[in-house]
């Protein structure tokens, strides 16, 4: 074991790969001037929908604007009823709510951390109008039993894909399942910027003609403005430099595949103490964002003590998310109470992410793991 720290996220090894290439799209963008709805935007919002099966894309200034704009660009809001699930990071829910509709919060499966859609189903009412499945730490909610799901019950799927850019299931990727699609963009996502940005994809052209307009003032023509929309852009200078990642996003979501194989491999034999990866029901097609394991009551040591233990012996750990949705401060008015989710209450107890990121090297993964076996050898052995 070395005692260099192993970072839970190391950007700079990605980006001085491709140093040149960011520094030339940035002096293209000084050169040019053109800082607020460019050339480089129009480009990359062509590129990434290309890339991602869709047909148009609109960049804006965040995940969380792409989830709020895109549902009102789908004429949903005051009135409509928006199922979502708890385990996700609460800017689903945000946007959601900036949306001006009221959000349905649903339970997970404890196995992959999605949406439980059998629960979905029954919360079904005369004003559910969409569904937003996540496609949580890199793995897609299965289009089959969305669209399956959607067609039964006349719902609108709207996806939150920001952390599964590329990813594909069932013959279907990200972004192209549903109606419309929200990306994020931000610096940590398997495609991140250099700051805050994000992406609504869809296939209808009056969605994205509208979504356009929202995202500046409600305008589509200079100082003329006809709907109330906000400032929400991307920047062409963030755009110029996820044009420039764009090309290498494959091949960087196939290094994360490979390093959360072996994680797979060498994690195998701690099932019998209690840990578990969350499971990859998508084979290929999972993009790995994150690569999340669960300690489960088996365990001789809780979650806590584990990350503790790990952070001593250098290895950088995160908990997505350590509290659902229902339980934060700022959306107890919603009447949701402790108990109502069990699964993703019990996995908030026990989920940890261990180190992911593109350059990660084989040999830090096989540390990590032997950091993690470890620490349940010193417990057992007490």
């Amino acid at each position: 074991m070395t005692n260099k720290i192993i970072p839970f996220v190391d950007l700079k090894l990605q980006h001085d790969l491709i140093k040149t290439e960011i520094q030339q799209a940035v002096e293209t963008i000084l050169q040019q001037g053109d800082f607020i709805l460019g050339k480089a935007l129009g480009e990359f919002e062509s590129a990434f929908a290309q890339a991602s099966g869709a047909e148009y894309g609109v960049g804006v200034a965040s995940g969380t604007d792409a989830i709020a704009l895109g549902l009102q660009a789908c004429n949903i809001g005051a009135g409509d009823e928006v199922i979502l699930p708890v385990n996700t990071f609460v800017a689903t829910l945000i946007g959601v709510l900036q949306a001006g509709a009221k959000p349905i919060l649903i339970d997970c499966d404890p196995q992959t951390a999605l949406i439980d859609l059998e629960a979905a189903a029954k919360a079904i009412t005369s004003r559910t109008k969409a569904i937003i499945p996540v496609h949580l730490y890199g793995q897609m909610v299965s289009p089959i039993q969305l669209l399956d799901f959607a067609d039964t019950y006349k719902v609108l799927i709207f996806e939150d894909a920001a952390q599964a850019h590329l990813a594909h299931r069932d013959g279907y990727q990200a972004g192209c399942v549903g109606t419309a699609a929200a990306f994020s963009f931000y610096p940590s996502k398997n495609l991140g910027a250099l700051g805050d940005g994000g992406m609504l994809l869809t296939r209808d052209a009056e969605i994205a003609k509208k979504a356009a307009r929202l995202r500046n003032y409600g305008s589509s023509q200079k100082y003329v403005h006809i709907e109330m929309g906000t400032n929400s852009r991307l920047d062409t200078l963030q755009a110029a430099i996820l044009l420039a990642k764009l090309p290498h996003l494959s091949q960087w979501n196939r290094d994360r595949l490979i390093i959360a194989q072996q994680y797979d491999l060498e994690l195998a034999p701690l099932a019998a103490v209690g840990i578990h990866p969350i499971q990859n029901q998508s084979g290929e097609g999972h993009v790995y964002h994150l690569y999340v394991i669960k300690v489960d009551d088996t365990c001789p040591i809780e979650r806590q003590q584990l990350q503790a233990e790990l952070t001593q012996a250098g290895i950088q750990t995160g908990i997505h998310y350590p509290i659902p949705c229902h339980l934060q401060p700022a959306f107890t008015y919603l009447g949701y109470q402790k108990g109502d989710f069990p699964h993703a209450e019990k996995l908030a107890e026990q989920i940890l992410s261990l180190p992911m990121y593109p350059g990660l090297s084989h040999s830090q993964a096989r540390e990590v793991v032997a950091a993690v076996s470890n620490v349940l050898t010193i417990q057992y052995s007490k």
